[in-house]
C-alpha cells in the first residue's frame, strides 16, 4: 500500500495527506483506499485523525459493488510521471482532473448532508381515557377487552381500572401511548364509541401528555 496505517504515526502521516485530498491516491477512489479501509477494521478517533476519520465514513458509505468498480492498488505511490512534462497537449487531463474533484466534492457534501439529516427523537405522548358504558348493566370487563382489540401501529396500550360514578355505575380508566405522528386520538375516540356503540356511550380524554 502507498499509506502505512499499522501504528499511529503511519495513521497520523495519512491524516496530513488527507487534508488535500479526498482519497489515497487523490481525488478518486480506488484498491489502495479498500487496502487501508480493511486494515484500519475500526473508524480512528475523530479528534486524533479527523481526517481519517472521515474518509473512513466516506469509504463505508459506499455499497460493495461500488468499492468492486474500483481500479485496483498500486504498489507504488501515486505521483506524476517524469515524461509528463513532454505532454504538450494536456487540457484533456487538467480538465478530467477537475470533473474527478468536482464529482468527489459532491460526494462528499452528499455524504455530509445525508448524516446531518438524523432523525430525531419519536414525539410520543401519553394519554389516559375515560370510557363511560351505557348503564350498570354493561359488561365492563367485555367492554375493556373490545377496546384493547383495537391495533395500530403507533398505539400502545396501557393499565386499566374500573372507577364509580353514580348509581352503581363505573367507567373504565384506561392508559395508551401513541406515537404523535401515527395516531391521532380523536381517531381513536371515534373508533371505540362507532365500533363498541353497545358498551360505549362516551370517551373523554382525562389527561394528555407528551413524552
Amino acid at each position: 500500500m502507498v499509506h502505512n496505517v499499522s501504528n499511529d504515526a503511519g495513521i497520523a502521516e495519512f491524516n496530513t495527506y488527507l487534508a488535500d485530498f479526498a482519497y489515497a491516491t487523490g481525488y478518486t477512489p480506488s484498491g489502495e483506499d479498500l487496502e487501508l479501509f480493511g486494515a484500519l477494521k475500526a473508524a480512528p478517533c475523530a479528534k486524533k485523525f479527523v481526517n481519517v476519520a472521515r474518509w473512513y465514513a466516506n469509504i463505508a458509505s459506499f455499497t460493495e459493488a461500488e468499492r468492486k468498480a474500483w481500479p485496483k492498488a498500486s504498489n507504488s505511490a501515486a505521483a506524476p510521471a517524469e515524461d509528463d512534462d513532454l505532454d504538450l497537449f494536456g487540457s484533456d487531463d487538467e480538465e478530467d482532473d477537475e470533473e474527478k474533484k468536482r464529482i468527489t466534492e459532491e460526494r462528499l457534501k452528499a455524504y455530509a448532508e445525508k448524516k446531518s439529516k438524523k432523525p430525531g427523537p419519536i414525539a410520543k405522548s401519553s394519554v389516559i381515557l375515560d370510557i363511560k358504558p351505557w348503564d350498570d348493566e354493561t359488561n365492563l370487563e367485555e367492554m375493556e377487552k373490545h377496546v384493547r382489540s383495537i391495533e395500530q401501529d403507533g398505539l400502545v396500550w396501557g393499565g386499566g381500572k374500573f372507577i364509580p360514578l353514580a348509581y352503581g355505575i363505573k367507567k373504565l380508566q384506561i392508559i395508551c401511548v401513541i406515537e404523535d405522528l401515527k395516531v391521532s386520538v380523536d381517531d381513536l375516540i371515534e373508533k371505540i364509541t362507532g365500533d363498541f356503540d353497545e358498551h360505549v356511550q362516551s370517551v373523554d380524554i382525562a389527561a394528555f401528555n407528551k413524552i
